[in-house]
């Protein structure tokens, strides 16, 4: 049976999980920072009609969400070897809430994260939350994972939303370093940015269908600032995931930056080769359902594209991924399928 490696996948934590790899000293100082998360996402939200968030699809209330050994026979009955899983938990928002025991609280977290795929690490590939509100700590934390085997780092899209510079600020060379090193790529999942709650609050669809259709074309602002900036230029080991984004909208983006740059009217001092140049080179992307995306996957990058399940998410293909693969690659060359299936992500990863 071909192999198959889901880029992207979750894993449901608790914070009682978290706080049981936290000394107890820490636990108020924790509770208060979600608590105080909590009310901002209150807030975001405040005079919104309300949304009716009801799932029925198969996946939804699995025990393999939050236990591993279940996900691991979910893994099987999708035909499905490896997962690089993802955290419910953004927990880099309760992190710069926390001002005495934010990096005891991040480890906490992380070792959350390990014990999860210690059930079998060569299959789940967790990506662990970096904190960077002190570049020293990211850069331990970094070198501290490496050598436990992380394969994937997580940070925020929009660090200015957190009180943080934007990633070409030098303050985080250091970490960038590190990461090229290591070969640890830096993943950006789709997220809501907090300013697109105004459409939350406008959107009058029962389940916020305008405001959900919104955050995967608002991760070009995200892709702009590592490609514009020169960090990639700087950094060429530096790898880039974009994850749950979809296809269809980077070719575009693509050809607007590379004409801004090649017709001269917009200047970027910090690169020399086109814009694409460095997405081809650097960066990737994870889709779960996306014929047509795929039929541009030639203006993509075969080599730049990344197969997942989004287990257990609304978007799965679980359990019938390899239907849904079969479905939507027709006509594709089994080399390419193989490629945006397994083999890439096999090679970002640096999976066996």
């Amino acid at each position: 049976m071909e192999r198959l490696i889901s880029a992207d996948s979750h894993v449901k934590t608790t914070h009682e999980d978290i706080k049981r790899h936290l000394a107890p000293k820490y636990h108020d100082e924790y509770d208060a920072a979600v608590a105080a998360q909590m009310r901002h996402e209150k807030e975001l939200t405040a005079g919104a009609r309300s949304a009716r968030i009801e799932f029925s699809h198969e996946a939804w209330g699995r025990p393999g969400h939050g236990n591993a050994y279940e996900r691991l026979k979910d893994m099987d009955r999708d035909g499905v070897d490896v997962e690089v899983l993802y955290c419910e938990v953004s927990a880099f928002r309760y992190f710069y809430r926390m001002k005495d025991g934010w990096r005891q609280a991040a480890r906490a977290f992380n070792d959350t994260l390990e014990e999860f795929a210690s059930a079998d690490k060569r299959r789940l590939l967790v990506s662990y939350q970096i904190p960077l509100g002190d570049t020293d700590h990211a850069v331990a934390e970094v070198q501290r994972l490496a050598k436990a085997g992380a394969r994937s780092v997580h940070l925020p899209n929009y660090p200015n939303e957190l009180g943080l510079p934007e990633y070409y600020d030098p303050s985080y060379d250091r970490l960038w370093s590190v990461l090229q090193e290591t070969g640890i790529p830096i993943s950006q999942h789709l997220a809501v940015k907090d300013t697109l709650y105004d459409v939350f609050r406008r959107d009058p669809t029962p389940q916020k269908g305008i405001f959900t259709s919104q955050p995967a074309m608002m991760l070009s602002e995200t892709m702009g600032f590592w490609i514009l900036t020169g960090i990639l230029a700087r950094f060429p080991g530096l790898r880039i995931v974009f994850v749950e984004p979809g296809l269809m909208w980077v070719p575009y983006y693509l050809d607007k930056i590379d004409r801004f740059m090649s017709e001269g009217a917009y200047q970027f001092p910090a690169i020399k080769e086109l814009p694409s140049f460095y997405f081809h080179r650097q960066m990737a992307l994870t889709f779960m359902d996306d014929a047509r995306g795929l039929r541009q996957r030639y203006d993509i990058g075969v080599e730049n594209i990344m197969w997942s399940t989004d287990y257990p998410h609304p978007a799965t293909t679980w359990p019938h991924s390899r239907e849904s693969i079969a479905r939507q690659f027709q006509g594709i060359p089994d080399d390419e399928r193989r490629m945006m299936t397994c083999t890439n992500a096999a090679r970002f990863y640096g999976l066996n």
